[in-house]
Order: structure tokens, then sequence, then C-alpha cells
């Protein structure tokens, strides 16, 4: 097997940049910013070049790097790349150095400890969607909630520790599910492999000798873990308040990466590993997918903060996810890894806007605009098109997704119903009305608060930000096949697992 550290420099430089990081003095506020910001565009060089040498002809894992890292327990340092997680590797560093500039003006303390924690949560983000051992995944996915609660709990709003804290113990409580899982199929599978590993190409070929039975407990500790990250209905209830206390940067994060952490373990984790038990309880989470389809939308049409409701919108866009995860098929599938990447787009692009007004204004109460469109007018723009995008319009990104996803679902053997597809389809509709709705009353009318006279529009900076986002919402909406192709072979793979359990399994190069 030919090693390969491409994946390993790429994994490591952020948390080499985060340990320098800490060298610099707390006085150097300008040179932490532009030191970090640095260190995440070279992250995100690193990940261009493994984008490049990427053959998206190929459905197994490559740039494969493993060596025994625990010997007693047979554990790797085994990470590696396919069609399921390369968007998500290449859409965490590119959001990175975003958030990192979006958060120039607004976070003013603690810089260098801000710098830090952003750096090492990318660290983090990153090795989850690498690690193939899953002792090692389990070790990202809970460092990952370190630098978080800090975000949150430090730099976050009045609430900030209350909400930094639900957010680490919702997340801790699925997660250890995950472990005795993860502990029970090692066990399990040793009794088929003859020898104990945690390795997950291991592991596919056992999982599906599992009984169902036993399979079904294994299948719901991790999906419960996943099903709080995403956030599944009705696990969601950290997520506005995590979001609204959150500075900027973490909710762009937050939405952008870590929700997808979810998303993405269902499809890695769940369907190969515990075939039999996915296709029977998938109408079963299909059907909390389409509440919360429904249910994050008709609560997102109420909201009075602008944050909290772009954060219940999330909770609706996610659900489109996981029901086309759970349709198993092609289509649906396909769907709905480009509408991860989509949402991790509009969403972050929609609060970093959110977090440009708050900073002129201190307050995202809906009924405190009013006619800024003459104020602000390339903000009014930014933020119509943003809104435009996540509602799913055609020509932009949002509709590429979706229109898969409800595709799929309709024509899906294992949920052999067009309900889940006109059900979920309505949501869409949903969308146009709590976002058109929120733009309607804080970009038109009158200008009714005089704290808004003065209100100057997005500076070189702020424009920068958002133009790459921007960019890339039009390229998925008008040639999407650049990005459906990096993942089409691996998910056709992901398929034959589930519906041909044993018979099909990744492998090694």
């Amino acid at each position: 097997m030919e090693s390969n550290t491409l994946l390993t420099i790429l994994l490591f430089a952020p948390l080499i940049g985060a340990l320098l990081t800490m060298f610099l003095k707390n006085s150097q506020e300008s040179l932490i910013r532009y030191f970090g910001l640095a260190v995440s565009i070279i992250v995100f060089v690193i990940s261009l070049v493994v984008y490049y040498f990427f053959d998206s002809n190929n459905p197994d894992f490559q740039f494969i790097h493993k060596f025994r890292w625990i010997e007693n327990l047979n554990v790797f340092y085994f990470v590696g790349v396919d069609g399921l997680s390369i968007l998500l590797v290449l859409l965490t560093t590119f959001l990175t150095p975003l958030t990192l500039l979006s958060s120039w003006s607004g976070i003013t303390s603690r810089v260098k400890e801000f710098t830090f924690f952003m750096l090492m949560l990318e660290f983090g983000m990153i090795g989850v969607f690498l690690s193939l051992d899953l002792f090692l995944f389990y070790v990202f996915w809970e460092a990952m909630l370190i630098p978080m609660y800090f975000i949150i709990g430090i730099w976050g709003g009045e609430q900030r520790i209350y909400a930094s804290i639900k957010f680490f113990i919702y997340t801790m409580a699925g997660s250890l599910l995950m472990l005795v899982a993860i502990i029970w199929l090692a066990v399990y599978a040793s009794g088929f492999l003859g020898y104990f590993t945690t390795s997950l190409v291991d592991l596919y070929q056992a999982g599906p000798t599992i009984p169902v039975s036993i399979q079904g407990f294994m299948f719901f500790a991790f999906a419960l873990s996943f099903a709080i990250k995403v956030p599944l209905f009705p696990l969601h209830t950290w997520l506005p308040d995590a979001h609204v206390q959150a500075p900027t940067a973490g909710s762009v994060i937050l939405a952008g990466v870590l929700l997808k952490m979810g998303t993405y373990g269902l499809l890695r984790f769940n369907l190969p590993l515990f075939p039999q038990a996915s296709i029977e309880y998938a109408p079963f989470i299909s059907v909390l997918a389409v509440v919360g389809i429904i249910y994050g939308a008709l609560v997102a049409m109420v909201q009075t903060d602008m944050k909290k409701l772009v954060a219940y919108s999330s909770v609706a866009h996610l659900g489109f996810v996981v029901l086309g995860i759970f349709s198993m098929n092609q289509i649906a599938i396909q769907g709905s890894i480009i509408q991860m990447i989509n949402h991790g787009l509009s969403t972050g692009a929609l609060f970093i806007l959110v977090g440009v007004i708050y900073e002129r204004t201190h307050t995202r109460e809906i009924s405190e605009y009013g006619g800024i469109a003459r104020l602000v007018p390339f903000y009014s723009f930014a933020l119509m098109f943003t809104s435009l995008s996540s509602i799913g319009l055609p020509g932009l990104n949002g509709f590429v997704g979706e229109f898969l996803i409800l595709t799929g679902a309709f024509k899906s053997s294992v949920l052999n119903s067009w309900l889940f597809s006109i059900v979920a389809a309505s949501g869409v509709i949903f969308a146009a009305v709590y976002l058109l709705w929120m733009y309607q009353r804080v970009v038109f009318g009158e200008v009714k608060n005089p704290k808004l006279s003065g209100l100057k529009d997005m500076t070189a900076r702020e424009i920068l930000v958002v133009i790459p986002i921007f960019i890339f919402i039009v390229w998925i909406g008008l040639y999407p096949n650049t990005f459906l192709k990096l993942s089409d072979k691996s998910t056709s793979k992901v398929i034959e697992q589930v519906m041909n359990p044993g018979k099909s399994n990744l492998s090694l190069p």
C-alpha cells in the first residue's frame, strides 16, 4: 500500500499555525490577524492541491496515509479522502479564511486566543472528514467541540455561557453512545475478521454480517450522535441558542461546516456499516427529516431576530439533506452532498451579512430596520442575492440540490411513497415566505429608525469576503457538474454497499 503524506500535511498545517500563534505577543493584534489569515489561506491552497490530483473516476479512498498508532488495540492513524469527503474538506478550507477576514473588526478582544481557537477548530473539522479509523474519528469529533465551546463562551452574546454549555452537553451526550457503539462494533466484528480493529475499511466488510437486531442498536447509537449535530428534529433545540449567541465567525463555521459533520456521518458510517438497519429505519428517519423541514420553516417565519431566523432555516435545509441520504438512490444522495455545500455557502453568507449590519447598529431585531435600500445599496443587493440562493431560485446553487433530493425521494424504492417529496417541497415555498418577508421588512419601506440615518455600506474588506461565495453560488447553479462528478462514483459505491451488503466494499488502492 502506497503511503501519501499530503493529507497529513493538510491536516496538521492549521495545528502548527495555531501553536505558532501562541508565540506572538498579545499587543501585536494586526500581526496575529494577518498570520492567522495567511495560515488558513495556505491550508486552502494545500486542499486545492488535493483537489487537483484527486481522481473523480476512482470510488475508493485516495491519498492514503496509514500507520499503527496504538499497538495493543490495533488502532491506526488512518486518513484518506474520497468523493464523499473531498467537497466538505474544500468547503472547510474555503470558509475558514473568509470567517477570519469577516471578524477583522468584530473581534476586538483576545485576538490571539480567537485566532488560535479558529485554527484549532479547522484542524478538528478537517480531521473528522479525513479519518478512516473510528477511534481516530472519535478523537477529532470530540476535540472539535473544545474550540467551538470557547469561541461561543468567550466572544458570544449575553447568554453565551448558557449556549456554549448546552451545545457541549448535547453533543457530548450523543457522542458517548457512539463511543459505546464503536467498541461494540469492533468487538463484534473481531469474530468475523479474526482480529480487533477500528479500521473503517475492515469494518465495512464485517458490518453487514452483524444480525439485524444488533445492527439496529448500533445504527441508532451512531445516528443519535449524528442527528444531534445535524440537527434533526426534535434534537435541534441547542442550535438557535448557539447561533444567536455565537460571534459571526462562530455562526458561519457552525452552519457552514459543523452541521455537515452530522449528515456526513450518516452517509459515511450508518449506511455502509449497518445496511439492513438503514433500509429498515429509512422511512422513520425520513419522516423526522420532513417534519424538520416544515417545522424549521414555520418557526423561522415568526422570528423577530434575523440571526435566529437564519438559524431555524438551517433546521429546514438540513432536513432536505437527511431526506436525500435516506432515499438511498444516486440522484438523492448526489443532491444531498451538493446541498451540504450549498447550505454552507448560502447560510454562511447570510450569517456574514447579518454580522455586517449588526456591527453597525448593534441590533438584530427586524423591527428596528426598514428602508435601508437607499442607505446601503450594495448590502441590500448582497442580502437579496444570498436570500434567493437560500430559497433555491433556478440558476443559483440552492435549486440544484433541492431538485435532485426531491426527484430522488420521489423515485426512492426504499421510501416507496411520493408523499415525502410532496410534503418536503412545501418547505421550498415556506423558505420563500420567511426569507422574502424578512428582506421586505429590513430593506424596503421608509427609514423610521433615526439611528439608521448614518448607516454606511459594506467596506472593501466585507465585499471581499462575500464575492468568492457569490462566485460559487452562481457556478454551482449554472454548472453543477464540476462538483457533482467528484462524488458520483463514491455515491454509487455507497448505494451498492447498502443494497448488496458484503458484495461490494470500498477498498484501498
